[in-house]
């Protein structure tokens, strides 16, 4: 793996879904949540490139995003399967080679409002 980072915005991002997925659904879907976010992490981090990963040039040159769906198989099933992911990562890779999470977003948002200032 090459290493990450997450940006303090996606640090919020990731401590407001897991609660939310707690509050609304219960620890159990709070932990295959997490799960899920850990393996979708790990998956660009290993390929920033990979299938279903898609190059975001209209935001910045190397910004990409990685939609959760994509990692949901991969998921051990002791912990259980989210079916129908709804976040996705927008990341980048730095010059160092090391992945950069700079948001994890809902699919419904827009995402040009939700850019971290230095995607901009």
């Amino acid at each position: 793996m090459r290493g990450f980072l997450i940006s303090p915005a996606a640090e919020r991002d990731l401590e407001s879904i897991l609660a939310w997925t707690q509050a609304h659904f219960g620890e159990q879907a709070r932990l295959r949540y997490e799960a899920l976010l850990a393996q979708g992490i790990a998956h660009v981090a290993e390929e920033p490139d990979r299938g279903g990963s898609h190059h975001r040039s209209e935001i910045a040159d190397a910004a990409r995003t990685y939609h959760l769906w994509h990692s949901r198989n991969h998921v051990p099933v002791a912990d259980g399967r989210v079916k129908y992911p709804r976040h996705f990562l927008l990341y980048r890779t730095r010059s160092d080679g090391r992945v950069e999470i700079g948001r994890v977003l809902h699919d419904s948002m827009d995402l040009e409002r939700q850019l971290p200032e230095d995607y901009r």
